[in-house]
């Protein structure tokens, strides 16, 4: 896709750089919108409303979020943490997806967030947000795909009495990577379809998962242990602090909805239906999260044995003490089944994120990035990118035991900090501000200050070590990739090819080139 081709001369913007482009009188069509934003239509625009949603529920993915950290859980803070560090964390994050979905709607391009905050602050706003978008959706495709060869591994291990040691868990790591890659080659209606078939995969599996729980076993853990049972092995003696820690669990499922922004610009009725799918998958994640964090905690047999699982996860040896091993195998497919839908998902967020940053110039080698397969009209440089990277990420798995839970916190460190961003920009843009139709009214300022100070606190949180004693092997590494990403913008601003970005976000020359670049 490229931007509009001017003819005027830009003039530059204000110090405070608050003028935004009015947007969306209703009848409005999304190509005509789009346009007034500075873009012409490139992208295929196939998916519809219950696709959007789809797309950010599945990466969102409670039976991917949840399981894989259900071991951390466990030892930070146990059952008690989960159960209402869930609660409050969703509720909380209710707050920052209603506040981005109110920006959304008013700007319902591919580039999302950083294209938000560089239309409200200015190009630096728009740059530094990119780069901690970019990192976030990445960290994301190397701890889900990552997360699930484990599920696999645990599988194997119970069907076959396969030993899942880091070096075989990799491969299959890479063996998922290689498959999420060739199913988003098919293009944007391929991944629509599969994402509407994920939410019933989800929904229908959580009930299934949690009737049989219910059902089959003999014994279920007391509402008082479900609730109230604390448990600390992080070698720390604050219950305090180890609580606050635990909230990681919840904070790491609920990530990944800008997904629905990211896919705007190939979905019908964008501005309202990008903003619907935000907040709407957050509501049912949170909703279907409790049950299943609860299904399992009940049926827990034995704590010690369950935290030390032979298998490597502490779910699958659940399903295995309280259902069964046959059972216990086929929900386990149920399972990986789901995290594969939502790798999938968070593939196609991630590449139109590289494609959108790229379209703008501001990404290195952008013209190789950002070009489109004439047929499918996808991606396909940006895919391979979102795959290759996260491969890197992921390296570290082979050498340490605790490289799962570091990819997981630079997620979160990543991708966090850019969802406040824009809803910041807006507040201080005030009237100035034209919301689109889907907006939050006389709530849009108490709703987006209280998504901003929960924004701030958490990032703050997640930076704090999460093991006692701090060794190498359990250096709590955020911190490092704040300070990476940080770094990387700072460079790519001052000598990087932002040198050639008017203050809309984009170059001239680029925009030029643009026709040139499909394949």
């Amino acid at each position: 896709m490229s931007r509009a081709r001017r003819t005027t001369a830009v003039r530059p913007p204000p110090p405070c750089h608050l003028e935004v482009t009015p947007v969306s009188a209703p009848a409005s069509t999304d190509e005509q919108v789009l346009t007034r934003l500075g873009y012409t239509p490139q992208l295929a625009r196939r998916m519809g409303g219950f696709g959007n949603f789809a797309l950010s529920f599945s990466v969102i993915s409670v039976l991917s979020g949840c399981m894989t950290l259900f071991g951390f859980g466990l030892n930070t803070g146990g059952p008690a943490v989960m159960m209402w560090g869930w609660a409050i964390v969703g509720a909380m994050v209710l707050f920052v997806g209603l506040g981005l979905a109110e920006v959304t709607s008013a700007y319902p391009v591919s580039g999302a967030l950083y294209f938000m905050a560089g239309k409200l602050g200015g190009p630096r706003w728009g740059h530094y947000t990119a780069w901690f978008n970019l990192l976030g959706l990445l960290g994301g495709m190397a701890a889900g795909p990552y997360g699930c060869a484990l599920f696999i591994g645990a599988w194997l291990n119970l069907t076959f009495g396969f030993t899942p040691t880091p070096p075989k868990i990799f491969l299959i790591f890479v063996a998922l990577l290689l498959l999420l890659a060739v199913m988003n080659l098919f293009g944007v209606r391929l991944v629509s379809i599969l994402n509407s078939i994920s939410v019933w995969w989800h929904l229908i599996g959580v009930a299934v998962i949690v009737g049989a729980l219910v059902v089959v076993p003999d014994h279920h853990q007391t509402t008082g242990f479900v609730f109230g049972e604390f448990a600390n092995n992080t070698g720390w003696g604050s219950h305090w602090y180890v609580g606050l820690l635990g909230l990681l669990l919840a904070q790491y499922t609920f990530s990944g909805y800008d997904a629905s922004a990211h896919l705007s610009e190939e979905t019908l009725r964008a501005q309202t239906a990008a903003a619907k799918g935000i907040v709407h998958s957050i509501l049912w994640s949170w909703v279907a999260g409790f049950f299943l964090l609860g299904g399992l905690l009940f049926a827990i047999q034995d704590y010690n044995g369950t935290v030390n699982s032979a298998t490597g996860v502490p779910p699958a040896q659940i399903l295995l003490d309280a259902l069964g091993g046959t059972m216990a195998k086929a929900l386990l497919l149920v399972v990986i089944m789901a995290q594969i839908f939502c790798a999938n998902a968070g593939l196609a967020s991630a590449s139109r994120m590289i494609f959108a940053f790229s379209r703008d110039g501001a990404l290195p080698m952008a013209r190789t990035w950002r070009r489109l397969s004439p047929r499918t009209k996808t991606p396909v440089y940006a895919v391979w990118l979102a795959v290759a990277v996260p491969l890197v990420l992921a390296a570290p798995s082979l050498y340490s035991t605790t490289a799962y839970t570091a990819i997981t916190t630079v997620n979160v460190i990543g991708i966090t900090p850019a969802y406040a961003i824009p809803i910041y920009l807006r507040l201080r843009a005030g009237r100035h501000f034209k919301p689109g139709p889907w907006q939050l009214g006389r709530w849009s300022k108490p709703v987006g200050w209280i998504a901003v100070i929960w924004v701030v606190f958490v990032t703050a949180l997640f930076c704090l070590p999460s093991v006692s004693p701090v060794t190498v092997d359990t250096f709590n590494y955020a911190p490092v990739a704040l300070a990476a990403v940080i770094v990387l913008a700072w460079i790519t601003w001052h000598w990087g090819p932002r040198h050639n970005l008017t203050p809309e976000y984009g170059t001239a020359g680029e925009r030029d080139q643009m026709a040139e670049d499909a394949v």
